[in-house]
């Protein structure tokens, strides 16, 4: 089944980052796209057509939502597009583990980018699991010249993470021995029942009130739909982790990449990013004293490197 649109609407108001706003300037449109195996994929395009497009790619247990405080900041210079995962917010949710695999959600990426930019290049910029899957189109050839530069945020391309804790292990352990230990909950999220079964005790403000002590900020946006996205976005971590952390593959960046590193991150560790340069060519980091969830307590200073970066490598 080839993708395709199946729905739009376009709202005039809407809500980002707990206040309303009216008006041109936060417009979007929402669509339905279909996946070459028969997902619906919601998304969402925000802003001018004629600017730079930007397509943002969410993490996990978050949805497209996360992304609205960014929005806000970068509407005015860039045509956006969003999307919930396939597992996520309002997509559909597969049935088997294997159809959450990295080459499938790639697959998803062009779905949605053939729909929504039709013979138009794009940046790229993901969080978290939405960069781990990114990596993957990311270093695909057939992107090449497609995607014009990526901003990765606390998800590193696993087959590099591969080839890193191999190196660590030889030569390095407490390093490999500190990313093993924040990975505990990868092996947690193997489990067939418990993993799933935890999310049904999170609520919204429960959530919310974990990443408060995370990020040491009150009144972050709250995920109202975390124990759904939660439970189904386990599938991630199972269809993807150990086939490409036991066989990797060399994996090369096809555009210019920026890692916005984390200092804080309770979950990736910043010296997972050393491996980089190894497969990108072009290659820029930066640096945020933040923990994971940057895209949230520091909305401007993470906008503000998409930005900076996507138009240093803008087409002339």
């Amino acid at each position: 089944m080839e993708c395709g649109i199946d729905l739009n609407a376009l709202y005039n108001e809407i809500t980002a980052n707990g206040k309303t706003i009216k008006g041109d300037s936060m417009q979007v449109q929402t669509y339905w796209i279909s996946t070459q195996d028969k997902q619906k994929l919601y998304a969402k395009t925000w802003g001018n057509a004629e600017n730079p497009a930007l397509v943002l790619v969410h993490g996990y247990p978050d949805n497209q939502e996360v992304w609205e405080p960014i929005i806000e900041q970068l509407i005015s210079k860039f045509y956006i597009i969003t999307y919930d995962v396939r597992g996520a917010g309002q997509s559909s949710v597969p049935k088997r583990i294997r159809d959450y695999a990295l080459a499938r959600l790639s697959l998803d990426l062009e779905c949605v980018v053939n729909e929504l930019l039709p013979n138009r290049n794009f940046h790229l910029a993901a969080h978290d699991w939405g960069s781990i899957q990114s990596w993957e189109s990311v270093t695909e050839p057939k992107f090449k010249n497609r995607i014009l530069s990526y901003t990765t945020m606390s998800g590193p391309c696993l087959d590099h993470a591969a080839f890193w804790m191999r190196e660590q292990f030889l030569h390095e352990k407490p390093k490999f021995f500190k990313q093993l230990f924040k990975s505990w909950y990868i092996v947690a999220f193997q489990l067939p029942f418990l993993a799933p079964t935890v999310w049904h005790f999170f609520s919204p403000q429960r959530w919310g009130a974990i990443l408060t002590q995370l990020e040491k900020k009150k009144g972050l946006p709250l995920n109202q739909n975390i124990a759904k996205d939660g439970e189904h976005g386990i599938g991630l971590y199972r269809a993807n982790f150990l086939p490409r952390l036991t066989r990797p593959r060399e994996r090369y960046a096809v555009c210019p990449v920026q890692a916005v590193v984390l200092l804080r991150d309770k979950f990736v560790s910043p010296e997972l990013i050393d491996e980089v340069p190894k497969w990108a060519t072009d290659f820029e980091r930066v640096e945020v004293d933040a923990n994971h969830w940057a895209v949230l307590s520091q909305p401007q200073e993470i906008a503000q490197y998409i930005e900076t970066f996507a138009l240093k490598n803008s087409e002339s």
